[in-house]
């Protein structure tokens, strides 16, 4: 009997690096000298970054310097939906950046449809946030693996291979 092979899709990062990144964003806040007294506020809460500072112009430092710390803590920019600026008291703005995690089911149906036209010999079954792509060649499945980088950019979402067997 055929043996079969599969990986699983997700769309995930982690968390524990997130943290590091926003530690390393707080130390840099506090020792540049632009941004030292502007009163820059940093909350990690469970699927928000929230930032409250005094200006626009601080807003967008502290969001570069979100950036470049998230790439070199290897995440995906793609995990950061960005909300509209705010206005809040005492002439300072907020943002609210949304972590996107999982995949939802619209998105999972585009992906499995994608996958199987492409790539007539796999089977693909949605399993809640995550996608289950099998086939009885190895070649197959590194070709989606190939297409899954292509639709993470029609998509916009951070799509990662995991237990590949």
């Amino acid at each position: 009997m055929a043996e079969n092979f599969s990986f699983d899709v997700v769309s995930d990062f982690d968390r524990q690096e997130l943290v590091n990144a926003l530690d390393q964003v707080k130390r840099e806040i506090s020792q540049r000298y632009d941004l030292k007294g502007t009163e820059t506020i940093l909350e990690l809460e469970k699927e928000n970054i929230f930032i409250t500072t005094n200006s626009e112009l601080t807003l967008n430092s502290v969001i570069d310097i979100i950036r470049q710390k998230a790439i070199k803590r290897k995440l995906s920019l793609k995990i950061f939906e960005y909300k509209s600026i705010e206005a809040v008291s005492g002439n300072k703005v907020k943002q609210t950046i949304t972590l996107k995690k999982g995949l939802n089911q619209e998105i999972a149906k585009k992906i499995s449809k994608n996958l199987r036209d492409e790539i007539k010999k796999i089977n693909v079954s949605i399993n809640g946030e995550t996608l289950r792509v099998m086939s009885k060649s190895k070649n197959d499945l590194q070709l989606a693996i190939k297409l899954l980088e292509n639709l993470e950019e029609t998509y916009k979402i951070p799509l990662q291979a995991n237990n590949y067997r």
